[in-house]
């Protein structure tokens, strides 16, 4: 079933539309993530389908009593009341009434006229036959484990967020339309939103620049680019794949194109002699290659990283020797030690509020700790590229947060001018006098990996770097990483980016216990599944015991094990490809649940049995 269809939409801001006459049909049960490169027009999109703004020109067909409803990226500022009033508004025109009668009911215990106003508003809810919708309003709280009568004011942003999602949720839409709702949120609750999408019934359309996120949860990738939407059913690794072709494929017909426009311009210029034989048709065909060249959109270029030359550091960063830290009464590290050596890649887990930003402020004895020391290193050169973007003035202009009024930096030894540099960073001419203040998240986090560029380091601290940022450029932010010379801690909630940087992690476990993991983020939670909470904890200080010897059932569990995994992924893979044929999502929609369910069920079995062999193998 259609839930809606998006026919020859068109957006624009500026000399570009962001929208070009694109078309899209969302189906029911499907799970969509739209990706693009920041300043695209994604988000534009997203109000368009949910009724926030208009666009020029185009129509959006929606199916009869359709529901959509939309988590914003950012948090609304001054949004007042209980958990429960924020949810209530979700359900629209009887939300007051409803409120109403919750806060009376909270008063009755120990205010007798709240009784005689719970039984007029009782009344109205049952003149409505509204009671339902109260039961889904407390239900829906429940469900996600929300403090009902807490001030929504009073919450962190991850909670605000699962509480503006339950607003939207209450509502039971059949199509949830969801705007980077990983931003901000820890790993924890990352996983648990994950989860709850999956079992979710209904459509989903949403944005992420978290890969891990988009990979357990996508069926279909629709991509923006240059103003026209393109359908890839199918994984997002199937898709970089595919759009990786027809990139190249465009790139080769474009040069074929301009090969022919080059010819078509040597031959009106030959003058007389030309004019004689001139064929009038030509002339009009050369008229509209020129038309069709002017108006070609080139793919946006990528952010040009590097990093500026350094000497090298000493051999030993930190060294941290039993240190303890806490606020108030609250223990926040307890009896942490390490030693981080030069060219370590340290990353750092953990809940919101743990305290992850006061270990890398202990480690750079920015804070004294009530136990232990802290020694640095010799010769660092430190880079710390803060969470809250402390570092930016967003009352100047862009280039005087990068050059402060001069027209040129120093990279790697070299002038440069400010505004090429800034063009490596994906800012044109007529933005870099614009004020920070008036960019966007992800430009802002560019301007600030700008700035951090024009400095040599040899130690780098980032503090949550990949937030707003679009994936070309954090996949380019990675590579960079991943080939720095230098020491690095990264604070991150973002699953793939930790696994495919670092070399070591430390997981804040609670009560300010600190472990030591080797690995990244998955091999952290493979430890987790294998090893009690006991045994973790005794890691350091408990003798090593060797393994017992595999009985014979799990020797022979363990031998047939690659043949099981190998045919479930051969099974994987057959189901991806029929799913990625361009008829797949035309099929009856039972066959297509058929197919998905099957699908998940294989995957899981596939989980399972690799938990199972790095078991037996341990």
């Amino acid at each position: 079933m259609t839930l809606l269809s998006v026919n020859n939409l068109s957006q624009s801001y500026g000399d570009q539309p962001l929208l070009d006459q694109v078309n899209l049909a969302i189906e029911d049960n499907e799970r969509i993530c739209l990706v693009g490169r920041n300043g695209t027009g994604k988000s534009t999109f997203l109000k368009i389908l949910c009724k926030q703004i208009n666009p020029d020109d185009g129509v959006v067909n929606y199916s009869k009593g359709l529901i959509v409803r939309e988590l914003k990226q950012e948090v609304p500022v001054n949004l007042k009341g209980s958990v429960y009033d924020i949810i209530a508004d979700g359900i629209g025109e009887l939300s007051q009434v409803i409120r109403d009668w919750h806060h009376a009911a909270l008063e009755s215990t120990s205010n007798p006229k709240a009784l005689e106003r719970m039984a007029i508003l009782q009344e109205q809810i049952e003149t409505n036959n509204a009671w339902t919708l109260e039961q889904r309003i407390s239900t829906t709280i429940s469900k996600l484990d929300l403090p009902s009568d807490a001030p929504f004011d009073s919450l962190s942003g991850g909670f605000k967020r699962r509480v503006l999602l339950a607003q939207a949720l209450v509502a039971e839409p059949q199509l949830l339309l969801l705007d980077e709702p990983t931003n901000h949120l820890d790993i924890d609750s990352i996983t648990w939103l994950e989860e709850l999408l999956l079992h979710y019934h209904g459509s989903l359309l949403f944005i992420t620049h978290d890969r891990a996120f988009l990979q357990a949860l996508a069926t279909r990738i629709i991509d923006l680019d240059r103003g026209q939407l393109t359908s890839w059913p199918g994984s997002y690794d199937r898709y970089l794949v595919n759009k990786q072709a027809y990139l190249e494929a465009e790139s080769t017909s474009n040069t074929l194109f301009d090969k022919k426009l080059a010819e078509e311009e040597v031959w009106i210029r030959q003058g007389i002699k030309a004019r004689r034989t001139r064929n009038e048709g030509r002339v009009r065909a050369l008229q509209k290659l020129r038309t069709e060249r002017a108006e070609r959109r080139e793919t946006i270029g990528r952010v040009k990283l590097e990093a500026q030359r350094a000497e090298s550091s000493g051999k030993i960063i930190i060294e941290a020797d039993n240190i303890s830290f806490r606020w108030e009464t609250d223990p926040v590290i307890t009896h942490f030690s390490c030693k981080i050596l030069r060219g370590d890649k340290i990353g750092i887990i953990g809940p919101n509020g743990c305290g992850k930003t006061t270990l890398i402020n202990l480690l750079l004895k920015q804070l004294e700790p009530f136990e232990g020391r802290v020694e640095l290193g010799t010769k660092l050169e430190i880079a710390y590229f803060d969470q809250h973007r402390n570092i930016l003035d967003l009352e100047k202009t862009v280039r005087d947060n990068i050059a402060d009024g001069s027209d040129n930096i120093i990279v790697n030894g070299q002038p440069k001018h400010v505004i090429s540099h800034l063009k490596d960073f994906l800012f044109s001419s007529k933005n870099v006098n614009k004020p920070a203040k008036s960019l966007s998240g992800g430009e802002r986090n560019r301007l600030l990996l700008a700035k951090l560029f024009t400095k040599s380091f040899n130690f780098l601290i980032m503090d949550e770097p990949t937030n707003d940022l679009d994936i070309d450029t954090l996949e380019l932010l990675e590579e960079l990483l991943v080939e720095f010379s230098g020491t690095l801690i990264l604070v991150s909630h973002d699953r793939e980016f930790i696994n495919n940087i670092v070399s070591q992690t430390y997981a804040f476990e609670g009560s300010g216990k600190i472990i030591e993991n080797v690995g990244g983020y998955d091999d952290w939670v493979n430890r987790q599944s294998v090893a009690p909470p006991a045994s973790r904890a005794q890691h350091k200080s408990a003798p090593q015991k060797s393994n017992p010897k595999l009985n014979f059932e799990e020797k022979k569990e363990l031998k047939a094990l690659p043949r099981k995994i190998e045919k479930l992924e051969k099974q994987i893979l057959d189901l991806h490809n029929q799913m990625g044929l361009p008829d797949f999502y035309q099929q009856n929609q039972l066959e297509i649940e058929k197919l998905q369910s099957k699908l998940n069920l294989l995957e899981n079995s596939l989980a399972q049995f690799y938990s199972l062999w790095e078991k037996l193998e341990a």
